[in-house]
């Protein structure tokens, strides 16, 4: 193959049998030449000659130059700059191949040795159309892809590489939230583990709650976590504001709704009131977190149901009256709604959860799976809100950053589409836009991009996506996405279980990524069932039956 593009000629190449040094080669004579340059993207004309006698390198970097995800090389100045290969086309008419590259950053020049060092994201310099192209090699991508002095964590090797390790800046990552997207089976729980694990260890007196919808991760993180559920949250009731009494109590709808809300507020305020604590501070507002019984809740509603100067009838009275009854009475809502919650319990709730101090346990796993399926989105909503506005009302105090990760979180934050109107969705929906203000990070886990709220995922500076099977998922993460990651994008279909690419401020630049094996006792409970192995299993189904049968009348776990 001997094209002219821009006045640039390809040099053959020696045959493999001649060539003692194959990348030694390539690095003189170059694998191609630039035919289009753009803002973003550019072209390159392979000389396939030169690609096939490359095929052979022990160097694996090497070896897949050229190919769809690999990465090149091009002198502009005295930097080298260094692209992805997005696409290839072959052109009908000169049988050249011809790559579509967008732009990753560039590195300085060593005079002596030509090799590339201090690589930094951003073009200075675009070079013109004839500049010969050469294939990045290992000892490349080591400076490209080594984590500098920040604070990092190493999560995995970049691939195709078996010794460079791919590293997350914590700083980075966390100040501007992050995502962890990825098909189920893909590893993602195993993945999420993996990068808090390594959170932990690097911040072992950090701040970290994690929203836990399927009982999976207190496996992972029972040496190193503080393990929360229905047995043990005991969240008191009194801390949630009046929107969320509204999701729990009321029942109705329209109009209707809006007077039974004006009653609600009505009465919580005057319950509150009867708490000592409201003298301290004077005038309270109803979403003023304090304690009150409802006990007092539902004499006063029957007080203010008797009297004759109401302006509705006795039915709103009654409904409320009717609903506070139910959940008193209903065990499942005990970890929320005992009688035991009613003490000034808020500061020690607080230090619980938050892990203030963390006494070397810094996440907390807050497993909601045996909530009662009416209210765990309220329980999420004032989880999250009490990490917003503790962030809030503690400015002027010592910063005490909080990371808050939400797993499944389009069951939280979902699209209009999937709208419920509940406040968790608002609450994520204003962490995500203002919390780093605030020092609150937000990390968001789901195996479904595109059912999340409409710029939720773009507020994530740093995303980290696994497989996606599906072509929305793909399209809207591709929408998130910064425009020099593209040629990542297009290989998540094709990535494999325990691979990822990873783009944004966590990042030098983006990187696809092989998952390092987590530890057994470090893995949440998240393995899919051997049917065939299972299935081989007979004996004991009476004991079982009878067993799974009585906690499932007894609604316990």
């Amino acid at each position: 193959m001997s094209e002219d593009m821009g006045g640039q000629r390809f040099d053959r190449i020696r045959p493999a049998s001649e060539a003692s040094d194959l990348s030694g080669a390539a690095t003189a004579h170059g694998i191609g030449a630039v035919s289009a340059i753009g803002g973003a993207s550019s072209e390159v004309v392979f000389d396939m000659a030169a690609l096939e006698t490359l095929a052979t390198s022990a160097d694996p970097a090497v070896a897949g130059a050229g190919t769809v995800g690999s990465q090149i090389k091009l002198r502009s100045g005295n930097s080298w700059l260094i692209a992805n290969v997005r696409a290839l086309r072959l052109d009908q008419r000169s049988s050249a191949v011809i790559a579509q590259v967008d732009f990753l950053g560039e590195g300085d020049e060593e005079k002596l040795t030509g090799k590339l060092y201090s690589f930094r994201r951003g073009v200075t310099r675009y070079p013109v159309p004839g500049t010969p192209v050469f294939p990045v090699s290992t000892a490349d991508l080591k400076q490209i892809y080594a984590a500098d002095d920040r604070a990092h964590i190493e999560v995995g090797n970049v691939y195709p590489t078996k010794d460079i390790r791919a590293a997350l800046y914590i700083d980075a990552m966390l100040g501007k939230h992050f995502a962890l997207l990825g098909s189920t089976g893909t590893g993602k729980s195993t993945a999420a583990a993996l990068i808090l694990h390594r959170i932990c260890e690097l911040a072992p007196q950090g701040h970290i709650v994690m929203i836990d919808p399927h009982g999976e991760y207190s496996a992972a993180f029972k040496t190193n976590g503080a393990l929360f559920d229905v047995s043990n949250l005991a969240m008191p009731y009194w801390l949630m504001n009046f929107e969320e009494h509204c999701e729990v109590f009321l029942t109705t709808e329209g109009s209707d709704r809006q007077v039974d809300a004006d009653i609600l507020a009505r009465c919580i305020l005057m319950a509150k009131q009867k708490n000592r604590l409201a003298a301290e501070f004077g005038k309270l507002t109803v979403d003023a977190p304090i304690p009150y019984l409802l006990s007092d809740l539902t004499q006063i509603l029957q007080l203010e149901m008797g009297k004759m100067d109401k302006a509705t009838d006795t039915a709103p009275y009654l409904r409320l009256k009717g609903k506070i009854d139910e959940i008193k009475a209903d065990p499942r809502y005990t970890f929320m709604f005992s009688g035991m919650l009613v003490s000034d319990t808020m500061a020690s709730f607080i230090s619980r959860i938050f892990r203030l101090p963390g006494d070397g346990k810094p996440i907390s796993i807050i497993d909601v799976s045996g909530v009662p399926s009416e209210i765990t989105s309220v329980v999420v909503a004032v989880l999250s809100r009490m990490v917003f506005d503790y962030a809030i009302w503690s400015r002027g105090e010592a910063q005490r950053p909080i990371l808050l990760v939400c797993e499944e979180a389009h069951r939280y934050v979902p699209n209009e589409r999937n709208a419920d109107g509940s406040s968790v969705g608002r609450i994520l929906s204003r962490i995500a836009k203002e919390g780093r203000k605030y020092g609150v990070s937000l990390g968001l886990i789901t195996q479904r991009p595109s059912d999340l709220a409409e710029g939720v995922l773009s507020q994530c500076g740093t995303i980290i996506s696994m497989r996606l099977n599906n072509d929305r998922d793909q399209a809207f993460v591709r929408a998130a996405m910064p425009e020099g990651a593209r040629g990542f994008l297009d290989a998540i279909p094709a990535l494999r279980n325990r691979e990822c690419i990873m783009v944004g401020e966590g990042v030098a630049t983006p990187v696809r990524v092989a998952f390092d094996a987590l530890e057994e006792n470090k893995r949440p409970a998240s393995g899919d069932p051997l049917f065939s192995e299972l299935w081989r299993h007979i004996g004991g189904e009476d004991q079982i039956l009878d067993r799974t049968i009585r906690r499932w009348r007894a609604q316990g776990r």
